[in-house]
């Protein structure tokens, strides 16, 4: 099965990093983003990769063209003009990146590769990292024969809470948690080819109507991972991922 990585945006929000480089490139522990999501899937077998490009996305062909120089130590004759390249680090891996434009929206890039995908194929955002099982999230789509799963999550919650009685003192305080939080959309989703006819234009977004219409057409499951889920939308979720992969306790480095 393929894995559609939705790695078009210009991370905004992430603005001291993406104005040199396009999100997914933004480095975690060294390594871009998009190597982390890569080695989780492909941890699970999963190893031919679709990138739907936009913002600056030359940088990220030109990341794996290179990626034995990224990755290897290199002897560099330049008179002979010849790279010898020594303990070389490679990956079993199929990568196809397609320029599905600068401004197209999250459904538009998708519509833009109808014809690289087979009838059932996974989709991720080119920016979350977590440890789902990959293996069960597929057999959970397959049991439940609909046209799509999303992987739903209960963020950790950014603030404590307070109840109160006679609307001004304080009945009692409770420490953030992701319990009494919503389940939202987590990524990591398993499709089936038939949801591009509720793709329309460049301009769709997929988190809106698409979404919304598998819904209603009781086309749409959810997933539920109750473990490690992580975006990295602002400088300190980048921080946050950063810390924990440099004290060896980042969750979803599920690869050896």
């Amino acid at each position: 099965m393929k894995l559609v990585i939705l790695a078009g945006g210009r991370g905004t929000r992430l603005s001291e990093e993406t104005t040199l480089r396009p999100k997914p490139l933004v480095e975690i522990g060294g390594m871009p983003i998009i190597w982390h999501i890569m080695k989780i899937y492909s941890n699970f077998g999963i190893k031919d990769f679709i990138i739907c490009c936009g913002y600056k996305g030359y940088m990220i062909k030109e990341f794996f063209s290179n990626y034995s120089l990224h990755t290897s130590d290199i002897t560099i004759n330049i008179k002979k003009n010849k790279i010898t390249t020594h303990r070389k680090n490679t990956e079993d891996w199929n990568i196809t990146l397609i320029n599905t434009g600068d401004t197209t929206l999250t459904g538009g890039r998708i519509l833009r590769v109808k014809d690289y995908v087979d009838n059932n194929f996974l989709l991720t955002y080119g920016d979350g990292l977590a440890n789902v099982n990959i293996h069960k999230l597929i057999k959970f789509h397959r049991e439940k024969n609909k046209l799509a799963t999303v992987t739903i999550v209960k963020p950790q919650a950014r603030f404590g809470s307070v109840k109160l009685k006679n609307n001004f003192e304080i009945e009692s305080f409770m420490e953030k948690n992701s319990k009494n939080q919503n389940w939202i959309n987590g990524g990591f989703f398993v499709l089936n080819k038939k949801i591009f006819k509720y793709l329309k234009s460049d301009n769709t977004i997929w988190e809106n109507e698409p979404l919304k219409k598998l819904s209603s057409d009781n086309q749409l499951v959810g997933f539920k991972h109750n473990d490690f889920w992580q975006p990295m939308d602002t400088i300190r979720e980048k921080e946050y991922l950063d810390e924990l992969w440099d004290r060896n306790q980042a969750p979803w480095k599920i690869w050896k």
